[in-house]
């Protein structure tokens, strides 16, 4: 009796283990052939939580924010990193784009595309100048433009910025100098170079977002925006 009780024990203890260490990363494999799983669980677009919502007033959603926050919508994506492997990613964006980001995020997903990390704004304050420090994804933030009064295509949800450090924001002064953001993308402005993670027009998400009608900042006369895509 012990030796058949003993013999369940470890069957169970053994049933545990493996079901535990099959929900530790819920994430597809790199080889995975699961496509439509992935895309249905992994790459979805909803209206704001309560949740979502917390973390963002104040900051991203700030209080004299004129855009509902019905018609923004949180997006979850799966994403490569610079280290190779697989991430999961979030971004809020208006309603208008998320069809568009989503089979955006699925062809770069498909093609391994490196992208180093994808969170809200909120996680850096709604800094910007923080988040593009730290090569961050993002794409709604309740802001103007830098240095003038209008309001940026990203108050509306409506532009995203890709790997921002390595395609920073670059503009000629009046007094001849150049003024590059974040700072620390300086390295990154003379677009002459080759270097990893460049966004030129031979790249692939210069290439999907055009497809889906978006413009780039990197064909800006006045200014350089190298990271951005925006859809009117």
């Amino acid at each position: 009796m012990k030796t058949t009780l003993f013999a369940v024990t470890l069957a169970m203890m053994s049933f545990a283990a493996n079901a535990q260490k099959a929900n530790i990363n819920n994430l597809p494999s790199q080889h995975s052939n699961s496509t439509n799983t992935t895309t249905a669980t992994h790459f979805t677009a909803k209206p704001i939580s309560e949740a979502v919502f917390k973390r963002m007033q104040g900051k991203s959603y700030k209080a004299n924010c004129t855009i509902p926050h019905t018609e923004l919508r949180y997006i979850r994506v799966l994403h490569y990193g610079f280290d190779g492997k697989v991430k999961s990613g979030e971004l809020v964006c208006h309603q208008d784009i998320a069809d568009d980001l989503i089979e955006i995020f699925q062809e770069l997903y498909k093609a391994h595309y490196p992208i180093e990390r994808i969170q809200l704004i909120d996680d850096y304050n709604a800094d910007d100048e923080q988040s593009m420090l730290h090569n961050n994804t993002s794409c709604f933030n309740y802001r103007r433009v830098a240095g003038s009064k209008t309001l940026s295509y990203h108050s509306q949800g409506k532009a995203i910025d890709i790997n921002p450090l390595y395609n920073p924001c670059v503009k000629r002064l009046r007094n001849g100098s150049t003024s590059v953001s974040p700072k620390t993308g300086r390295a990154y402005s003379n677009r002459s170079k080759t270097f990893k993670y460049k966004i030129d027009h031979n790249d692939l998400v210069y290439k999907l977002f055009k497809k889906h009608g978006f413009t780039w900042g990197g064909d800006w006369k006045s200014l350089k925006d190298y990271q951005h895509f925006e859809k009117k």
